[in-house]
């Protein structure tokens, strides 16, 4: 039973971190689907560690995670909000660490659901505020094209 809830959870992870990847421009792409897939991998290897109860393993990609979080990749909008949810998603992946260092199941479990909705939750966060830059300058263009004289008016 254990395993068919680690499963499922694995197989959501997976389709919400793939799904919710926020785009970028191509220049960007390969480098921030490199690192998303390596966080992918990460959460895989935490689960696994979970429904098998490897306590070495959730430490080690726990420890993981909260690495990656401090890269430069990692840092894809420069906002106060952006900083904030990336402080509160490394100290629920800390808290998974300490949890699997104290061979403690259910408080790993838990933080790795707290991790999971810190994940999807940022995520939400980065597509809302990519896609506001994307309609700003679609607004600008629109204002300016309708105060310009047409070329027909003349």
């Amino acid at each position: 039973m254990r395993i068919t809830v680690f499963t499922a959870l694995a197989v959501v992870l997976a389709g919400v971190l793939l799904a919710a990847a926020p785009q970028q421009p191509p220049s960007e792409t390969n480098q921030v689907g490199e690192f998303m897939r390596a966080k992918l991998h990460h959460s895989q290897k935490l689960l696994e560690g979970l429904s098998m109860e490897k306590y070495n393993l959730i430490a080690k990609h726990s420890q993981a995670m909260s690495l990656l979080s401090q890269a430069s990749n990692w840092q894809v909008l420069q906002t106060p909000e952006y900083r904030q949810r990336s402080t509160e998603f490394r100290r629920s992946v800390d808290a998974l660490t300490e949890a699997a260092k104290q061979h403690n199941l259910d408080g790993a479990t838990l933080a790795f659901v707290q991790v999971t909705m810190k994940c999807v939750s940022c995520h939400k966060y980065v597509r809302s505020v990519r896609m506001a830059k994307l309609d700003l300058p679609l607004e600008v263009d629109t204002i300016t094209a309708s105060t310009l004289p047409r070329e027909d008016a003349q």
